[in-house]
């Protein structure tokens, strides 16, 4: 199967614990990987166990330090517990990848309230539930980074307006948190996806396979897809040492699809850039064919 080839020095993480939340699957499942592979000893949280013991089992068979705990992160006891339970086992926990949540497709008309706050719920206020408990449970004593998933709705997002709503929520909260937890040396920023060839593209109706397999010449000036390994990467980096003096900023890894959206040419072909993909168990999304 060979190993993750992450571009980052081995070692890097040797002897820290690092919770990736939503990590059964997705950008998180690649992202525990990479982390796993640098010496990082990974707290799995997820809703659902199977998945967890899935990853888990990966990493482990790639010699890799992992530990799982089922929890619906929009369940504040639950997150205590987590929290307090891996600081006891540990001592600290020393990363915190805020990676859970979800959307469905669906006009704003159409958006009932009971749904809008359900993804409210899962990308925001369960985002903030972890960001809170490890900041006063460990890294207010001790230090750390957080690294908050948004998302690119930089110039609204349609279809996606629930969403988009919670991933600007998140990144306000990014930028409130660096501010008030520099003094402590916790240092919060966010990574934010463009169009992403992840499982999670699996997870739409077959009424979206036309648009999630559109010509994107013209949106995104890379004109492709990213892949899980490339937002990875940028998580990677933002909880290293290397981003030491880094906080409250936010990591675009789109394609430079904000800045292609307003295009008055018809862009050509694009050509010379290949995706990075390191990961060795990556799996492409069936929607997109092959």
């Amino acid at each position: 199967m060979g190993k993750y080839a992450s571009a980052f020095r081995k070692g890097l993480f040797s002897d820290r614990t690092v919770i990736v939340t939503g990590g059964g699957s997705g950008i998180g499942r690649c992202t525990a990987h990479e982390l796993a592979s640098l010496g990082a000893h990974i707290a799995l949280v997820g809703r659902t166990q199977d998945k967890l013991d899935a990853v888990a089992l990966e990493i482990r068979e790639d010699g890799g330090s992992v530990e799982t705990h089922s929890a619906d992160i929009r369940d504040e006891a639950r997150v205590i517990e987590v929290v307090d339970g891996l600081v006891a086992a540990h001592g600290s926990i020393d990363g915190l990848v805020n990676n859970a949540g979800g959307q469905y497709r669906a006009e704003l008309k159409s958006i009932k309230t009971k749904g809008f706050e359900a993804v409210m719920r899962s990308n925001v206020v369960g985002g903030f539930n972890f960001m809170r408990e490890v900041f006063n449970r460990s890294m207010e004593d001790r230090g750390g980074a957080i690294v908050n998933i948004v998302a690119d709705m930089w110039m609204g997002w349609p279809m996606y307006g629930h969403s988009g709503a919670a991933r600007s929520a998140m990144w306000n909260l990014t930028q409130t948190a660096a501010a008030e937890w520099g003094y402590a040396g916790v240092r919060v920023n966010a990574v934010a996806p463009g169009s992403i060839a992840s499982s999670g593209l699996d997870t739409y109706d077959a009424a979206d396979d036309s648009y999630m397999q559109r010509d994107l010449r013209g949106e995104i000036p890379l004109q492709r897809w990213g892949t899980e390994a490339e937002i990875s990467a940028a998580i990677t980096y933002l909880l290293s040492p290397a981003a030491s003096f880094t906080s409250g900023t936010v990591l675009r890894v789109d394609g430079g699809a904000p800045n292609g959206s307003r295009s008055w040419v018809k862009p050509e072909p694009a050509r010379n850039n290949e995706p990075f993909n390191p990961f060795h168990r990556a799996e492409a999304p069936k929607i997109l064919g092959d």
